[in-house]
């Protein structure tokens, strides 16, 4: 158990729903607007939104809930090991991936390609994006869907399987192979906050498994 203390159910209902469900919603509009191929105003719009809903979410943990941050595993007096455990936690995220791209390999499975029509985007776009994926997905999917999880059902394996389970199907529009890949790296980043309690290490693994061979890596290249 947490410790947390649910002190208005509804509440946390309501952060629940928005964790679990406001990702999948924004992309749901996005889409309505045009998509990939709508260029960059509807990730901008897609992205502002899930913001919206993270300001909204924190809202509800500090002034409805009336609990600190650090019931979702935010603590703003250790950033300097966040740092160093984020890096920990980029290593194993590049090993899921290695691991994963293997494993659809002896499948037969193939990654990426899904979406006709993609239109170029700037980086600083792209960035903005991946920023938003480690800070949203990791305070959605880990730290608040988690923790309040365990706390209403008293059940780990609940709060874990769960937002797992919802964290790998919102992938679904990238297909088996994107689910797969999903519910793999998914299952270590879950692991790796019940290991550490620390959201911020979770969100800087996630951004830098994003940033590193998407945008580090091809600028160095010189691509």
């Amino acid at each position: 158990m947490t410790g947390t203390e649910i002190r208005d159910r509804n509440w946390t209902l309501a952060g629940l729903a928005v964790a679990l469900g406001g990702i999948p919603i924004a992309v749901f509009a996005y889409y309505r607007l045009g998509g990939p191929a709508g260029g960059t105003m509807p990730i901008l719009i897609r992205e502002a939104a899930i913001f919206v809903l993270v300001a909204l979410l924190l809202w509800i943990v500090l002034k409805r809930e009336r609990l600190p941050l650090a019931s979702i595993g935010l603590s703003s007096d250790r950033l300097g090991r966040s740092l160093l455990w984020g890096l920990a936690g980029f290593v194993l995220l590049a090993a899921g991936v290695a691991a994963s791209l293997g494993l659809l390999g002896l499948l037969g499975l193939s990654y990426g390609g899904g979406d006709s029509g993609r239109a170029v985007v700037p980086v600083g776009v792209t960035l903005l994006v991946f920023l938003r994926a480690g800070i949203a997905e990791e305070i959605f999917y880990r730290g608040y869907a988690i923790e309040r999880l365990e706390a209403l059902t008293g059940s780990r394996i609940v709060a874990v399987l769960l937002p797992l389970a919802c964290f790998a199907l919102f992938h679904l529009r990238q297909g088996i192979a994107g689910v797969l890949i999903a519910l793999i790296l998914g299952a270590i980043m879950t692991g790796f906050y019940l290991w550490k309690r620390n959201l911020a290490a979770n969100i800087i693994a996630h951004f830098l498994i994003d940033f590193v061979p998407n945008i580090l890596l091809p600028l160095v290249a010189g691509d």
